[in-house]
């Protein structure tokens, strides 16, 4: 996950140069997102905090994810993703949230296949999701979400002005 830390501190050093503030929900990679920010130096002046929503239980009492929409589409999708990001940006009072839903395995979850994978990124923006199929094992697939979970935050603090 050498490239995980690399973009962790590159976001982190964004973020705190932008005056800019992030929260993580996630699902799939069950607080690895937010683990790896918080292993980099100067991470408690961006990272408000995290929601671990493994269960939909969680994604929609603490999240607001819709019910319907779970009920819907299953937790594994980009509203969902989008959704969930827009509920940690809130609940944690960040300018930015990213969200993380997927399928580790080793079995097809909500008809969608082993390695796909949703991350979502909620701005004053604007809400999007984009969608990801990663191989490997269970590790593995983890490992990649929170790669581009942490890659997708790097762009979005990108996109996002300066706060003061």
């Amino acid at each position: 996950m050498a490239g995980a830390a690399e973009t962790a501190t590159t976001a982190v050093g964004t973020a705190v140069g932008k005056n800019l503030t992030v929260a993580t929900a996630e699902s799939l990679t069950a607080g690895l997102v937010a683990a790896t920010l918080a292993n980099t130096p100067g991470a408690s002046a961006m990272l408000q905090g995290g929601v671990i929503a493994y269960q939909n239980t969680v994604k929609v009492g603490v999240l607001g994810v819709p019910e319907e929409l779970l009920e819907s589409v299953g937790s594994v999708d980009g509203g969902v993703a989008e959704a969930m990001a827009d509920g940690a940006r809130r609940a944690c009072a960040a300018d930015i949230g990213i969200s993380t839903t997927g399928v580790a395995g080793p079995d097809p979850h909500d008809g969608k296949d082993v390695g796909t994978v949703f991350v979502g990124v909620a701005s004053g923006q604007g809400v999007a999701s984009f969608q990801y199929s990663f191989s490997g094992d269970r590790q593995s697939i983890r490992e990649q979400a929170c790669e581009a979970a942490l890659a997708r935050l790097l762009a979005a603090l990108d996109e996002v002005g300066y706060r003061s």
